[in-house]
């Protein structure tokens, strides 16, 4: 069974930083896409950022030049460094992962990619 638990969350000012953690526990494979999602308040679940095995990295416009995705296969742990944090990225974030190597063009950030779901790490920006 994979499971999956978030870590890192928190309240910061406009500008700050922060860095969420996800840590991967599963006795039978160690390949995962794995992906960062977050849900606002009244809006949908929407991608944010995703790793593939292979190293493919797809990123949200909105989060562009300001979030970094990154993975530590030994530890099969997935981070999201957060920067120039803005209000606006005020949600929960949440934690994906599908067991494949690599999945179609485009698909990275559909939430329907992703079997594997952690329980969520709210980030808080005010302004």
């Amino acid at each position: 069974q994979t499971q999956l638990v978030e870590s890192g969350g928190g309240s910061v000012q406009a500008g700050g930083s922060l860095t969420l953690s996800c840590a991967v526990s599963d006795h039978t494979s160690s390949v995962y896409c794995m992906a960062w999602f977050r849900q606002a308040p009244g809006k949908e679940r929407e991608g944010v950022a995703a790793i593939e095995t292979a190293g493919r990295i797809t990123y949200a416009d909105s989060v562009k030049g300001r979030f970094t995705i990154s993975r530590d296969n030994a530890k099969n742990t997935v981070y999201l460094q957060m920067n120039s944090l803005k209000p606006e990225d005020t949600a929960m974030y949440y934690c994906a992962a599908e067991h494949v190597h690599a999945v179609p063009t485009g698909w990275a950030l559909r939430r329907s990619t992703y079997d594997y779901w952690g329980q969520g790490t709210q980030v808080t920006v005010s302004s």
